[in-house]
């Protein structure tokens, strides 16, 4: 290391062609594996991919897939499941665009991932290079950050700041590009310092504040959402739920921060604890459709809630809800901080409230366990739960992609461990379920991997089970197939006494198509046969579809539609 005339260190540099150094930064950051589709607008990062592999560092492991929606939505879900960035790389023009709605999901979904761009060459820029389109404008609105990195030399600094500003609270998506000329060029540049990623000190007034009010209620709820595990403050979370005897509701990636099972975990009395808690502290989720909009109860006459919003940065704290008090900031110190306060004062006897929810609990669980085991013909979308759900390890990965078939496992399924659930998030986008499998065999190779696949949402990827099958990752598939778009079906049919747009071909063979991919898997009608399937799903080790018949009129009964 050489040393300024001040004598100050100077940060060591990184040199070689621009891909070499953006894999170099990459890899600094915790990157292990480049999602893409072959484009020569971005040759120069395989280049930087293969040569990691040879330096003795730990390598980037390069997974090309059959289009980039899937390399951009498995990054998505890398960045979910191990809170490091995950990396797509994509080529210029329709490359970065068939990227756009994963983009737009991270932002949703907070999660961290940076997407590389090809360009058009600088030397060729506004003669009509071969898809030259300025990216930024595309993107900008649904990233955090977004930039074209004019030169080699720019590149090294550039991508150190599109993975800090990915991983830094609130978490999110960021993308570069880099025009093909300069890719190629040779650089140098900074070698990143990477250091804590932990959020910022919060206010110790705004926890004291809230400690009294958590301290004062009768009927409290602590609603858990995804934050909570991106934030690293699961186990924080749970100390807090535990040593307060605080009943919870988890959503997105916060299903597991309480386990399954738990008996302060009251997620199946959802309704009563909601419209009957005096005050509702959400931590970690926005105060969104999902949530009534910030409002709790009030209905009849009653006082709604009192509601307390918690975020790991200013800039996610409701601005449309009523809040009694709210907070930014680490989550961990958060909570933690609030159960100091807590342990320092007397709580009022919420025996019966909880009594209350876990009956509730209780008499839900019994009711959906006659669903659980329905024999009806066609297969109850249910059924299939009632077979997957004891098949599953604690440490299974569960991926939702679909309408209607998911909204049944978001009621049935209840993780055991936090960072195992991955679903769409607010966006409510499609097709992300092949990306997030091929991500989540990647990530977690000594767990099960099961995606939950609406028949419609399948026909957004199911091609990439080719990409499973070439990079040899076992994914079990297990299909509701009701033949229609039942998200939608029901409720036209109950605003206009009809429905169109919402059928698709009756029983199609998905499982067929697997199986043409290099896989395997089964169609089945009779809800007897469903759990032998699972077995042998499990047992394949291969991309296997359980492909399930189900009653196109067993809708999930929604009491939201999201507006």
């Amino acid at each position: 290391m050489t040393t300024t005339a001040d004598g100050i260190p100077e940060p060591s540099q990184l040199t070689g062609h621009a891909g070499e150094i953006a894999t170099s930064v990459a890899r600094a950051h915790g990157v292990e594996t480049m999602f893409t589709l072959s484009g020569a607008h971005v040759f120069p990062m395989y280049d930087g991919a293969v040569r990691s592999q040879q330096d003795g560092g730990t390598p980037v492991r390069l997974v090309d897939v059959r289009h980039e929606q899937t390399a951009a939505f498995a990054a998505e879900a890398t960045g979910k499941l191990t809170r490091v960035p995950g990396l797509a790389v994509l080529t210029a023009g329709p490359g970065v665009t068939n990227g756009v709605s994963a983009l737009a999901q991270a932002r949703f979904a907070g999660s961290p991932m940076v997407v590389v761009g090809g360009r058009a060459p600088n030397n060729r820029w506004g003669t009509g290079a071969l898809q030259e389109i300025d990216h930024l404008p595309i993107v900008a609105p649904v990233t955090k950050h977004a930039a074209t990195l004019m030169t080699a030399d720019d590149v090294a600094a550039g991508f150190d700041r599109a993975f800090t500003e990915a991983r830094s609270s609130h978490r999110g998506p960021t993308y570069v590009d880099v025009p093909m000329d300069e890719f190629f060029n040779a650089g140098t540049g900074p070698a990143p310092s990477v250091g804590s990623f932990r959020g910022a000190e919060p206010d110790s007034d705004a926890i004291a504040r809230i400690a009294a009010l958590l301290a004062a209620a009768e009927r409290p709820v602590l609603v858990l959402g995804t934050d909570v595990w991106a934030d690293h403050a699961e186990e924080a979370a749970l100390r807090l739920v535990e040593e307060m005897r605080l009943p919870a509701i988890t959503n997105g990636m916060g299903r597991g921060v309480v386990p399954g099972g738990h008996p302060l975990l009251v997620t199946k009395a959802r309704g009563i604890a909601l419209n009957g808690a005096d005050l509702v502290v959400v931590v970690g989720t926005p105060l969104d459709f999902r949530l009534g909009y910030g409002v709790f109860g009030g209905k009849e006459g009653a006082e709604p809630a009192a509601v307390v919003h918690i975020a790991d940065s200013p800039g996610q704290l409701s601005g449309h809800a009523s809040l009694a008090a709210s907070v930014s900031g680490d989550l961990t110190s958060v909570l933690d901080g609030l159960l100091e306060a807590l342990a320092r004062s007397a709580q009022p006897d919420r025996a019966a409230w909880l009594s209350r929810l876990q009956d509730t609990v209780a008499a839900a669980s019994a009711k959906d366990a006659e669903l659980l085991a329905a024999e009806a013909d066609p297969v109850h979308p249910a059924r299939i739960y009632g077979e997957l759900v004891p098949r599953l390890a604690d440490d299974a990965v569960v991926i939702g992609d679909g309408g209607d078939f998911v909204s049944f496992a978001g009621k049935f399924v209840e993780p055991r461990r936090p960072g195992c659930w991955l679903d769409p998030g607010p966006y409510g986008c499609l097709g992300a379920g092949l990306g997030a499998a091929v991500a989540a065999r990647i990530a977690r190779p000594s767990s099960q991997v099961v995606l939950l696949l609406g028949d419609g949402a399948a026909g957004f990827s199911l091609m990439d089970v080719d990409t499973l099958v070439r990079h040899g990752l076992p994914v079990v598939m297990v299909m509701g197939n009701n033949s229609a778009w039942g998200l939608e079906k029901g409720p036209m049919q109950m605003l206009y006494g009809y429905d169109v747009a919402a059928d698709l071909a009756p029983r199609t063979a998905y499982d067929q198509v697997v199986s043409a991919l290099g896989g395997a898997g089964e169609t089945i009608t009779d809800p007897r046969g469903i759990g032998p399937a699972l077995d042998r799903a499990f047992a394949a080790d291969a991309p296997y579809l359980v492909n399930v018949i189900t009653d196109v009129d067993a809708a999930y009964p929604r009491s939201t539609f999201g507006i």
